[in-house]
Order: C-alpha cells, then sequence, then structure tokens
C-alpha cells in the first residue's frame, strides 16, 4: 500500500522543459528574497543590474550600499557596480539623494524599490534676482571662447587640463578627446584664477547633466565653461585669505560624505577603528 506524503517540497517541471531548462523547485521557509519577474526578466536592464538590485532587495534595512561598499564585496569593480546603479535608477528600481545633516554633515540616502518607481523629477525654484543658467545642452556644440583656441604649457594651464581630463571619473559621459582637452584648458584657467579651487570646478561642471545624455561633451562644456563663469572680486581683506572649507571627500569605509583635505576615513570610522 502506497502513502502519501502531504509534506513534501521539492516538484519538478520536467514534463514541461523537455527542450529548454528544466526547474526542480524546493520550498524556502527562512531567508529567502521574493524577486518580480519584472525585475528578474527585464528586457533593458543588464544582467549586472539585475543581479545587483536582487542583492539590495534581500539586504536588511540600513545596509550600507555605497559604490566602495558594494565594489568590496564584488569583483565587478566600482565602475560597472556605478553603472549599474545609474541603469536601476533609469529605470525606478532606487533612488539616490543628498541630505544635509543638522551637523552640517551630507550623505547619501538610498531607497530600494521592489516594484519600480516612475522617476519625479523636483522643481528647482528659479532665483529671485538672476535667471536660472541654462543647463541642457545647446542644439549644435558651442565652440570654445577665443581665448581657448591655444593652450600655452603654463603652471595653470597643465592644473585645468586635469581638471577636464578628471571629468571621465565624475561621469564617463564626460570623456574629452587630447585635443578638446588642450583647447577648453585657457576657459577652465579663467575659473582658476578667479579663485575657483579645481574640484568646485569639476562639480559645476559635471552636476546636474541632462537626462537624455551628452552627444558632444566638449561643446557641452564649452557652453558651460561660459555661461556660468563666476564674476571676478575682490576680498575685502587683502592682507589675509580668505578661510575656505575643505572639500568633501566620500569616507573609505562607510562611503558617507565628510569635509577634509585629502581622501580617507570620517572621524566615526577613524575613532572605531582606533578603539578596535
Amino acid at each position: 500500500m502506497t502513502s502519501q506524503h502531504l509534506s513534501a517540497h521539492t516538484r519538478s517541471r520536467f514534463a514541461r522543459s523537455r527542450l529548454g531548462v528544466a526547474h526542480v523547485d524546493d520550498r524556502h521557509d527562512q531567508e529567502f528574497t521574493v524577486v518580480g519577474n519584472h525585475l528578474a526578466q527585464h528586457p533593458d536592464l543588464s544582467l549586472t543590474a539585475i543581479g545587483l538590485a536582487t542583492h539590495i532587495q534581500s539586504l536588511p534595512e540600513g545596509a550600507l550600499v555605497g559604490i566602495k561598499v558594494l565594489a568590496a564585496k564584488f569583483p565587478e569593480g566600482e565602475t560597472r557596480i556605478a553603472s549599474a546603479l545609474r541603469e536601476l535608477e533609469k529605470h525606478g528600481y532606487l533612488s539616490r539623494t543628498k541630505e544635509r545633516l543638522p551637523s552640517g554633515q551630507i550623505v547619501t540616502r538610498t531607497t530600494s524599490y521592489n516594484k519600480p518607481r516612475k522617476r519625479t523629477v523636483r522643481a528647482v525654484p528659479a532665483p529671485r534676482r538672476e535667471p536660472a543658467p541654462d543647463l541642457k545642452e545647446p542644439e549644435h556644440p558651442v565652440p570654445a571662447p577665443a581665448s581657448a583656441l591655444s593652450a600655452p604649457d603654463l603652471p595653470a594651464h597643465r592644473v585645468a587640463r586635469n581638471v577636464l581630463a578628471g571629468l571621465r571619473t565624475h561621469d564617463p559621459r564626460l570623456h574629452l578627446a587630447e585635443r578638446d582637452v588642450r583647447r577648453l584648458a585657457p576657459a577652465v584657467g579663467a575659473w582658476l584664477e578667479r579663485g575657483v579651487a579645481p574640484d568646485d570646478v569639476q562639480r559645476t561642471l559635471s552636476s546636474g547633466l541632462p537626462p537624455e545624455g551628452v552627444r558632444h561633451p566638449a561643446g557641452f562644456l564649452a557652453h558651460r565653461l561660459t555661461t556660468l563663469l563666476p564674476p571676478s572680486f575682490e576680498p575685502f581683506d587683502s592682507g589675509r585669505e580668505a578661510a575656505r572649507p575643505a572639500p568633501l571627500q566620500n569616507c573609505d569605509g562607510c562611503d558617507r560624505a565628510f569635509r577634509s583635505p585629502g581622501p580617507g576615513r570620517c572621524r566615526d570610522c577613524r575613532v572605531g577603528a582606533e578603539a578596535a
């Protein structure tokens, strides 16, 4: 006499999968994550993005998901992980926003969605006195200013070329050819002569890029260098150099933003390391 096993968890689908993949499904009673087919079979996401979204959805609330933290776990590297995160943002599975804490510290808030959300663009109020600068890419490439037609090998121009060449680390869409870097270097030098730090020039040129992408990086940057050029000013006290805050850095330990002259770890991570 045969007995019926009502508690059996394993079922096969071989009868329906003769020509393709065969499935053997075991029931998960604990430590599992439900992932929708809209993500697992998304036609426009890369496998890296699908796997990264699945990993993030499986993490507990409050887990760190910064680029450096993820790159330390997986072999894909920071470039591929950053690209996958942008894919998930584009398709509504992830949102990242910068917030300033009451202490003045700037942190990144990441929200993961198990069902995609429609992207919403926050309306930025226009300034009262001055019109908001046009941050869209011009229809046709804008030529560089007349002063940027030649770039002699001066120390200031070498710094300017490093600023331009380093833009691709902020966003791969701003990759420039060598001839474009030399052609635009004098325009960046004008910013440096007006007291703008190199890091601030890079942040201004690489922030708020058009969501549809940048077709002509050199023309786009020439447009911004011309229209967003800050005015020159005379220091109030020429005897003392105005104190500038240290630039923002990403902590190598927790990926939070903090101010420091150079890269490294934030104060909390340094204290934790010393205590350990």
